[in-house]
């Protein structure tokens, strides 16, 4: 191991792009007990951060992916930190706030790591990532144990600027690859399955389910685009989708809710469903009114087989995905 590397107190937190202050004050109503940070651009030091096996029971959602292990080192050259590096291990990710050029060419020297563009679907990697940040042009902070199996936590989709209705279905599609990397790559809806989409309009998640071949009825107060209107394996109900009872539309393999309302009737409506046994799987955004009610959410990842998330097409959101495994419907 090289001489001078140091061995850092607590965990650092890497916040979302433009949610460093919601990390922050997550981190003074949920975790007050990680004392006072230090700041290094979006990279955030808490030195008592008690980071537990269960990541989710002590890593902020506002947070991308976090140095569990954090150390400090001194290096010389850039292919001495390269050699250090990938004397640790093999995958390494980087955040940097200063010394961008120097960076990159750290970068060039470490194994390819694939930060392009996605194309949905794709699975979510498995192998363990590090990740590095420069202080200065000769001192880094470094950890090869993350939260994230991503390069500093993080993707982005190729996007399509024409077929869909709206850009929400870029959030579905981001929400059900997580969903297959929590809970197994066979969870994504398949061809003839049968969805529920609550607040549809105007059609970016039933156009990604029609997209995987599922069956959908997508319920709103406005239709859905035209496309989707005319599309033969779409059912559209003008209604309040919260107001329906599971009984009265019949068994889904998926439910789904991307509805503007308040956190604590979501949470009821999830909870009447899940009841119910009418439903296998559901994926819905909890809408953050203001002030967040953190216990509140830990009541939706608290729900069993139940996770969590704060996605990067999210805004001021939170995702809560829920594996309802083997089928419940009636025979």
């Amino acid at each position: 191991m090289h001489d001078s590397i140091e061995n850092l107190p607590g965990a650092f937190f890497l916040s979302f792009p433009e949610k460093k202050d919601f990390l922050i004050s997550e981190v003074e109503e949920r975790f007050p007990q990680y004392g006072k940070p230090a700041f290094y651009g979006d990279l955030i030091h808490y030195p008592k951060a008690n980071i537990t096996d269960d990541f989710s029971a002590s890593i902020p959602y506002w947070c991308s992916t976090a140095m569990v292990e954090p150390k400090k080192c001194e290096f010389a050259s850039i292919g001495e930190a390269a050699r250090l590096l990938k004397d640790i291990q093999r995958n390494w990710g980087s955040y940097q706030f200063t010394q961008f050029r120097r960076a990159a060419l750290i970068q060039e020297k470490l194994p390819y790591i694939n930060v392009k563009e996605k194309q949905f679907p794709f699975t979510m990697p498995s192998s363990p990532i590090g990740l590095y940040t420069l202080l200065d042009s000769n001192h880094m902070f470094f950890s090869e144990k993350t939260t994230s199996s991503l390069p500093a936590g993080l993707f982005r989709f190729v996007e399509d600027h024409v077929n869909p209705p709206s850009r929400a279905y870029l959030k579905i599609q981001e929400a059900l690859v997580r969903f297959a990397g929590f809970f197994g790559d066979a969870c994504l809806p398949q061809a003839g399955q049968r969805c529920f989409d609550a607040g549809a309009c105007p059609g970016g998640w039933t156009w990604v389910l029609r997209k995987l071949g599922c069956e959908v009825l997508a319920v709103d107060r406005a239709p859905l685009a035209d496309s989707l209107m005319s599309d033969p394996c779409v059912s559209f109900m003008t209604h309040d989708a919260f107001t329906l009872k599971p009984q009265d539309l019949g068994f889904f393999d998926w439910v789904f809710s991307d509805v503007i309302c308040y956190p604590e009737r979501l949470y009821d409506w999830v909870l009447m469903w899940l009841e119910s046994g009418m439903c296998r799987n559901m994926i819905c955004t909890i809408k953050m009114q203001g002030a967040i009610d953190w216990s509140l959410v830990q009541k939706f990842a608290a729900i069993p087989n139940s996770k969590v998330v704060h996605l990067c097409y999210n805004k001021h959101e939170l995702t809560w995905l829920h594996a309802g495994g083997e089928s419940n419907e009636p025979d």
